[in-house]
């Protein structure tokens, strides 16, 4: 710190003077105002840094946590407007998955001392806002009940030239999932928008956030009446009008109907919003949420950590293989973006891959120029050593694949970290978690190329045998020779005939799951039998079905 001091002072450069605690505890109650007792100042890096404190609370949990940052740049996705201020004044964000509040503020040390207290107007000036508004609100309300009774009045009109046909929803009930996490799934799911009428959905919450979209919770009401619920819960991803590429690239991968599989999200729909100018993805909903979210809060079992990763593999070997389970041919599909926030949690703890929008159809017409234009793409904290580099070999389709299997090691090694079957379980972190929170490629090219680094594995952790089994799939995983590493099939072949979890884990019940004179691979064979019938036979049964009372 003395020596940032005198380079400061030596440049002469004024730099500011913030506290500098990272995440702790507080006392402080979300009213008022409070200290946050943080004993350390630091000077900021940058002349345009300025003073941040963030409070949050999540059940009991209450912390601040106060920082330097660039008010030029987001900051968890929030933009800073207050940073002029001379006092930290808390403003509460919504949407950020717990009670948030935020402030900023450009004098030393001024994030100390912040102020939860609400600005509050003059009652003069309200009463003048509010004369000035009244008649705009009533000439908006009276444009709105006309252009909303003028919609009806067409629709009813559409609807008696028009025979509606009874897919619309009995297929969308057959895809929705359960919130025991067991799901449904219609062949006919992708035919769901071959109306031109929006679905009726409600938003409910914002659940996520990414690059290119935003991911909603919420509601699909019921076309039919009867006994039941009114609606079904639904996920809704929303592109801006700026995102249509990404949001027809993962479209067009969740059309087709070879994808479909127990550990791929389960694809509705696709909507054009043009009032609102944006592009929606309609799918199952799973409350867990993503994966990171899961083993951020959660320390797992062994038996978690083999169903998890059993089926992280069964579903990206599912995208790369080249046949159904059926043995049709299928284009196979990489998904270029394997990471934990691009999977969910099923409720029977089993994984789903999502977010296609970096996908790519590995069909046979694709030339290698063609190939070379998909560009450099991922998170670069996932990406394998050859993607850094830029070095994929163009002329193997096998290398894109290559390239899923090193992520799907890094998070592996992520759900293996959080089970209590290695010994002591540290919080979470991410992958190569010594680098900074959002790396560059750059970065990222520090720590995989040069240094050859991987996630370390400790030699604690191989003290139980079937994680003994998962650390060595893990090294040949993200081997850093793409030709030596394993295949997806392979990878879920070995969780297949790995012993049982329960005879792992102290317990013999293992046989009256496989009888002893069926061998695995027979087993194996048996359930993609029964899978593949069930696809075929479930557009009959979910038919017959929805018109059924609920129990």
């Amino acid at each position: 710190e003395n020596t940032f001091s005198f380079t400061a002072m030596t440049w002469g450069i004024l730099k500011r003077l913030c506290k500098f605690c990272d995440v702790e505890s507080t006392s402080c109650t979300g009213t008022g105002s409070c200290m946050a007792d943080c004993s350390i100042t630091s000077i900021c890096p940058h002349p345009e840094d300025v003073c941040v404190s963030i409070w949050r609370k999540k059940d009991d949990n209450v912390t601040i946590d106060t920082i330097c940052h660039n008010p030029a740049h987001k900051l968890h996705g929030l933009v800073l407007e207050d940073y002029n201020n001379s006092k930290c004044e808390m403003r509460e964000r919504n949407g950020m998955g717990s009670q948030f509040f935020i402030c900023s503020c450009s004098e030393d040390e001024c994030n100390n001392h912040v102020f939860f207290t609400p600005y509050s107007l003059d009652p003069q000036v309200v009463s003048v806002i509010l004369v000035s508004l009244v008649p705009l609100l009533v000439l908006a309300m009276l444009v709105i009940t006309s252009f909303y009774w003028y919609r009806i009045y067409h629709q009813r009109h559409a609807g008696a030239k028009r025979k509606k046909t009874p897919l619309d929803f009995s297929d969308a009930r057959a895809i929705m999932m359960d919130d025991d996490g067991s799901d449904s799934s219609s062949t006919h799911a992708n035919n769901l928008n071959h109306n031109t009428e929006l679905l009726p959905i409600e938003l409910d919450a914002q659940v996520g956030k990414g690059r290119f979209a935003e991911v909603y919770k919420a509601k699909l009401k019921q076309g039919a009446t009867g006994a039941g619920e009114p609606f079904e819960t639904v996920a809704v991803k929303i592109f801006a009008d700026e995102e249509y590429a990404s949001w027809k690239n993962e479209k067009d991968i969740f059309s087709d109907a070879d994808l479909r599989h127990e550990n791929v999200l389960h694809f509705l729909t696709a909507e054009e919003r043009k009032v609102e100018k944006q592009y929606w993805l309609i799918t199952a909903y799973h409350p867990r949420g993503n994966l990171q979210e899961y083993l951020t809060r959660h320390v797992i079992s062994w038996d978690d950590l083999w169903a998890l990763g059993r089926s992280l593999a069964r579903g990206v070997a599912h995208l790369h293989s080249d046949h159904t389970l059926c043995g049709r041919y299928k284009v196979p599909i990489v998904h270029r973006d394997i990471k934990s926030s691009n999977i969910l949690v099923k409720g029977d703890l089993t994984c789903v891959l999502c977010d296609f929008g970096l996908g790519l159809r590995l069909d046979n017409s694709l030339s290698v120029d063609e190939l070379a234009n998909s560009g450099q793409v991922g998170t670069a904290r996932y990406m394998a050593p050859e993607v850094l580099e830029s070095r994929i070999n163009l002329e193997n389709i096998e290398s894109f694949k290559q390239t899923d299997v090193y992520s799907m090691a890094l998070v592996l090694w992520e759900i293996t970290s959080r089970c209590n079957a290695i010994g002591e379980v540290k919080d979470y972190e991410p992958p190569f978690g010594k680098v900074r929170e959002h790396p560059c490629v750059e970065s990222m090219k520090d720590s995989v190329l040069r240094d050859r680094g991987r996630p370390e594995i400790p030699s604690s952790w191989i003290n139980h045998p079937g994680i003994q089994v998962v650390c060595g799939t893990i090294d040949e995983c993200w081997d850093h020779d793409p030709e030596a590493r394993l295949t997806a099939q392979c990878v879920a072949e070995r969780f297949n005939d790995m012993e049982h979890p329960d005879k792992l884990s102290g317990r013999s019940n293992s046989e009256e799951k496989i009888p002893q004179d069926i061998s695995v691979t027979e087993f194996e064979e048996i359930e993609k039998k029964e899978v593949c019938l069930r696809n075929y036979n479930a557009p009959v049964e979910e038919a017959e079905n929805y018109n059924q009372p609920s129990s």
